[in-house]
Order: structure tokens, then sequence, then C-alpha cells
């Protein structure tokens, strides 16, 4: 059993909930579920203690009394947003791992002394940028990244709906930090400029619409719509791309929610035409992201990792917002804070970074590593020493790659995956010194969660299946299933796995999580319960 600092294993690790609004009732939901949930913490204490014992939890009165529970490592807070920054500190400095709604503070200076404290206290700090849990953004952002749509061009993010007016805070705080996540995320880089405006109808002083465009300096356009006074309810994310286009809408059906369109510009004798391609609905797995976001920080306390939405993520948004605020209050464009090249990246100053290169917050280089051009690195990623990456390769959030790894132009890993030291991928079947052939390489994907032990090999043009565990010193010559355990040259299944790494017996059942799992019809492997 994995065990966390605070002593207690996965299994049996319970949150204090401090507030339970419309917010917090969800995540009380979610978490009285999955018999997470040890108390609840509100001033409203009727709606409150019903709610604690509705999901079996104790009701506490003060956030002391929450904040001094020695059976419970970590708090989750869904209080309004101007009380975020004080709860939070107050939950780190009593040694708690916290969970805190979005926005992480209404101010720079405080999200950055938040930051400062978590780092210092050894806590987890995590934020609730919802929709990078989203299992369809997941999937945008891979295909982003493994190149479906080509160069990106812009990207807009409109999130409308009429009602719930706030008056502690106005709808450009309220409202974009999810949008700002996703662009920020699905650009993979910093942007040189920020405008907006807006206008207050309900609270003087208070936006009920705000409008905001993100300019990249590689010449990428981002476009924010929030409002809560709109005659319907919208929430759409469109990127666009020099060759396709993708539509993530979350009022549509779960079959049609990722829809990507192949239109591209042609020239004929010169002049451009627009070729319209129908457009394909992208499968995509099921899964709530409130439960997937809530199983992350659970994870991150016990296992002491870095979650993939933390305070270096949540900083990179509040300097965006405030750039926003400030633009907004101006009138003109302001360029927003950022003290260095990558904001929240950790590179040693012995490695290299090259032109053209985007990498997500919270991620770590070692020792002389070099990153070339074309590199998308996702958020809270660890690179080791001596690692080269590229050129034009994806890697998506929370990877792991050892020292001396090489990732070369035609592998893609995507989120969670694991490379052990002196992993070896090739992009050629048949190399020779004395003839190119770049235009011959094979492509390899890695799906999320995979393991690749030290010194295996993986031949180009295959697939690794999500969560498949690679033995050291394996030659991989053709497609892994999902949760595969690949021995030997040439590799060859001898078990399953669970997601969590652990060898499946007779019965299938994780013997960490407890998790089930069963065969498929067609020789696979699939999990019984949710993910």
């Amino acid at each position: 059993m994995g065990l966390g600092e605070a002593g207690l294993s996965t299994s049996e690790t319970k949150f204090v909930l401090i507030g339970c609004g419309y917010w917090g009732r969800n995540i009380a939901r979610v978490l009285g579920e999955r018999g997470w949930l040890a108390a609840i913490c509100d001033p409203a204490r009727d709606p409150a203690e019903g709610l604690a014992q509705q999901h079996g939890a104790e009701y506490l009165g003060s956030v002391e009394a929450a904040l001094s529970r020695p059976d419970c490592p970590a708090v989750v807070i869904a209080t309004p947003a101007a009380t975020h920054a004080d709860l939070a500190a107050r939950a780190l400095s009593a040694g708690k791992d916290v969970f805190v709604e979005k926005p992480l503070a209404l101010d720079l200076a405080a999200a950055r002394d938040l930051a400062g404290r978590a780092e210092r206290l050894g806590r987890i700090l995590m934020v609730g940028h919802l929709l990078q849990y989203h299992p369809v953004f997941e999937r945008l952002l891979a295909l982003v990244q493994a190149g479906t749509v080509g160069k990106l061009h812009y990207l807009y993010s409109n999130r409308l709906n009429f009602g719930r007016v706030r008056r502690e805070e106005d709808v450009l705080w309220s409202f974009a930090p999810h949008d700002i996540s996703m662009i920020l995320a699905v650009a993979g880089e910093w942007p040189a400029e920020v405008r907006s405006s807006g206008s207050a109808h309900v609270t003087p002083g208070l936006a009920d619409m705000a409008r905001t465009d993100l300019v990249f300096a590689s010449g990428l356009l981002g476009h924010v719509f929030v409002s809560w006074l709109h005659p319907f309810k919208e929430q759409k994310l469109v990127v666009v791309g020099k060759t396709g286009m993708l539509v993530f809408d979350d009022m549509r059906a779960p079959a049609e929610r990722l829809m990507l369109y192949r239109h591209k510009i042609g020239w004929v004798e010169g002049v451009p035409s627009a070729e319209k391609s129908a457009g394909e609905a992208i499968e995509v797995a099921a899964g709530e992201p409130l439960l997937a976001e809530l199983e992350h920080f659970r994870d991150c306390v016990a296992t002491r990792t870095p979650p993939r939405t933390g305070a270096a993520e949540a900083i990179a948004v509040l300097a965006v917002l405030e750039a926003a605020r400030d633009s907004m209050r101006s009138g003109r464009p302001v360029t927003p804070a950022a003290e260095q090249r990558f904001p929240g990246v950790f590179i040693h100053e012995t490695a290299l970074v090259d032109d053209h290169v985007a990498i997500g917050a919270g991620t770590r280089i070692w020792h002389f590593s070099h990153i070339l051009g074309g590199v998308r690195i996702g958020t809270s990623c660890t690179i080791g020493q001596n690692v080269m990456i590229g050129p034009r390769t994806s890697i998506g959030n929370g990877c792991k790659l050892q020292n001396n790894v090489s990732v070369y132009e035609g592998v893609t890993l995507e989120d969670e995956v694991f490379c052990g030291p002196s992993a070896v991928f090739t992009n050629v079947l048949t190399p020779r010194a004395q003839i190119e052939r770049k235009a011959e390489f094979a492509p390899t994907l890695v799906r999320r969660g995979a393991t690749i032990g030290a010194n295996a090999t993986i031949l180009c043009g295959n697939e690794i299946g999500r969560w498949a565990m690679i033995g050291a010193g394996a030659v991989v010559t053709r497609d892994v299933p999902e949760f595969a355990l690949m021995v030997g040259n040439p590799a060859r299944r001898i078990g399953w796995v669970s997601r969590s790494g652990e060898r499946l017996g007779p019965d299938l059942c994780c013997p960490r999580t407890g998790e089930r799992y069963r065969e498929t019809p067609e020789g696979g492997l699939e999990g019984v319960d949710p993910p």
C-alpha cells in the first residue's frame, strides 16, 4: 500500500470539505459516493449538517475544528472566491494538503505566497481547473499535440449562460479561469499581450460580460467570451489549425461532444479555395470530470506527486486574468506578468531548450537535456538527465522520462507515460548511415499511463495501449494491448497489470486499489469499475 507523508494509505484517505454551497454539494456527492468524505464544515449549520448525515460524514461548525482533524491529511475548499487564499494558507500552515476551487486567489501576489508556503511546508496544493480533467478536453489536447489539425491559427472559448449572478466576483474571474486554463494548455506558449473589455449591468463595478483576446508571439490568437446575461447556455471550445478544426461542445450529446472537421484551404491557380469536409465524431472514453479531478488529488496526496493543476498552473492563469482585468480598466493592451520564458517551469542551467518549444507549468527539465524545436511538453512532467526530445514531438501531461532517454520525431507520448532509464525509441525500421530516410519515419504512439522499463526498445510503427507495462530490456515489435504486461525479445504478453501498475491474478482484481477488470471477447482487458 502506498503511504503519503500523512501516514495513511490510498484506500484509507478521507477528506474534510470546507464549504457546501452550489459547487460544494457536488463535491460532497462525489466524495461521499466513494467513501472519501470524513466531515463537512460550513457556517450554515442546517443544510451542511443534513448533507453530512446524507453522506455518513460528521458536521464541523468551525474551520479550526476542520483543520485539527489528525485523521484527515487533506482538505477540499469550495467557499466563495474571496475566501480561498486565506483558507488555503491556514490549511497549509496546519499541515494539510489542499485542494481549492478556482481561482486560487483574487490577486497574483497572494497566489505566489501560497505556492511558496506549500513548497516550504512540503504540502500538495491543487486548484480546481475542472476542464483539464474532462475526458473530451484531454482527447482534444492529445489530438492537437499529435498534430492532427496542423499548425494552430486561432482558438476561442465561449462560456455563456443566464443567471447565477455573483456579487463577490465579476464574470471574468468566475467563468474565465476554465477557458484561460484550456487555452494556455492548447497553445503551449505564453501570451505576449492581453486585451479585454466588458460591461456591468446588474452590480456596479462587476462585469456581467467580458471579451478577452490573447495574442501569442507565434501569431496564434486566443479569444474568450464569458457572460451570465446570455439568452442560452453555451460551453464551447474551438481550435482552428492549418489542416483541420476541433470543436468541444459540452452542450451536445456525449457521442458528439468532440468533432473533427478536416477543413482546409486549397489553392487553384493561385486562388484560395475552401475545401470542406464532413464532421467526424471522435470517440471519447466516458468519465465524470469532477471524479477524475478528485481522484487525481487523492493520488497526489498518497504518492506526493505534483498535481497537474498545481500552483504553477494556477499562477499562470491568474497572471492572464490580472492582465485582462487591468486591460478592461485601462482600455489598453497589457503584457501579462511572466518571470521567465516558460512560467512555472524549472529548467536546469545546463539544459538546452531551442526556439518554438511549448512547455506546460510544473514541468522540470534536468541536467544536460536538450529540447529541440517544434516540441510540445505538457504540464507537471519530469525530464531527467541527458534526455533528448524532438524535433516536432509531443509529450503529454504528467510524463516521467528517466535519464538517457531520447524521444525522436514521430514518437508521441500521451499523458502520464513513464520511460525508464535508457529506454530506446526508433523511427526508421531499416536505417543505413548512407541513406537519407527522414521521409520514411513511422509513427509510434504510447497511450496514457503506459510504463516502459529500463533499456526497453520500442520499434517504430507500433502503438502501446493505455496502462500497458513493458518490462526492462524488452523489445516491442508489434502493437501492445491495454493493460498488457510484456517481456522478452521479441516482447510477449505474460499477464495483465492494473492502472496502479500491480500485476493481476486470476481474479483480475487489483491488490492495491480493489479495482476489478475483465477480459474481452477480442482477447483484451477492460475495467469493470469506473476509471
